[in-house]
């Protein structure tokens, strides 16, 4: 298995299976259907609903984070606006009864800004409950904390970055933001999903080698991690792909991106000497067990 061959296989082997993505579109679809039936009066399983976070931008690794939203007519939000105090909290509490008609033995609890439904395979759904605004793009959604507020996300235009910067990179895009899940697991990296989509899509437009295939990924690893490993460790926000909205720093990544970096250096030497066992183990240090035996 030559380093294309090994990379290609790492990148199948952190995609989310088929059977979880089905099953993940059934309770979706049920829950879209929930809510339909309660706050619009039709009988659909489609309308009014959309996943977003790093599931939505379809790059990410586990199914232990599904972020959906479930749009609400506006006459809701009006009902709840009117409260002087906890009209967020009570609406949550209202759509976590709606969906337990259809989840009823399901562990479901309102948490901040989400009701989260935790199935007994692992599979974890945080449902945001929000309305369309009049610009036909943002939501607004409510946020229990510090006393409770409005407030607006625009998750449309993320989601739409991504898919184009992945038309436009022959794939690699998704395909890097999902490897960095990977480094992020394995070392315990304090960053969020959509920094990592961020960062990863601000790299790779300018990368010299963004449209070529997996035989370049060992040179894209190296060059992204040294991209991360020069970030300013005291800029505290980037502005996020495509909304252009704050996402804020989780934690300080640049020292692990460095020692990422000098390992996909040592693996990048380790295969040109004819060390791919070496090179193997460098690169599993950075992504993991699930990347596979190189063998030449």
């Amino acid at each position: 298995m030559s380093v294309a061959d090994s990379f290609s296989t790492f990148c199948s082997n952190i995609y989310i299976p088929q059977s979880a993505v089905d099953c993940i579109r059934d309770r979706y679809q049920l829950i879209t259907k929930r809510i339909n039936i309660d706050y619009w009066g039709i009988d659909s399983n489609i309308q009014h609903s959309l996943y977003v976070g790093s599931y939505g931008r379809d790059t990410d690794i586990h199914t232990s984070d599904i972020d959906v939203l479930v749009i609400l007519p506006v006459s809701v939000y009006q009902r709840f606006k009117k409260y002087s105090t906890g009209g967020q909290s009570a609406l949550l509490q209202e759509v976590k009864e709606i969906i337990k008609k259809t989840y009823s033995t399901t562990h479901i609890r309102a948490d901040g800004q989400v009701i989260v439904l935790r199935f007994a395979d692992g599979i974890i759904f945080e449902i945001v409950p929000c309305f369309l605004n009049d610009d036909d793009l943002t939501f607004t959604y409510p946020d229990t904390n510090n006393g409770g507020s409005w407030k607006i996300t625009n998750p449309r235009e993320e989601i739409k970055a991504i898919n184009d910067g992945n038309k436009l990179y022959n794939k690699n895009l998704k395909r890097l933001c999902r490897m960095l899940r990977a480094w992020k697991e394995k070392n315990d990296v304090k960053i969020g999903g959509l920094l990592i989509d961020t960062l990863a899509y601000n790299f790779i437009s300018s990368w010299e080698y963004r449209d070529k295939s997996f035989m370049y990924y060992d040179w894209m690893s190296r060059d992204c991690f040294e991209y991360l490993k020069n970030q300013d460790p005291n800029q505290t926000y980037w502005k996020a792909i495509g909304s252009r909205q704050y996402v804020w720093r989780s934690g300080s990544f640049e020292s692990k991106a460095k020692t990422a970096y000098e390992l996909s250096v040592k693996a990048i030497k380790s295969t040109s000497d004819g060390y791919f066992w070496t090179a193997t183990q460098e690169w599993r240090e950075i992504y993991g067990s699930k990347f596979p035996v190189i063998l030449s």
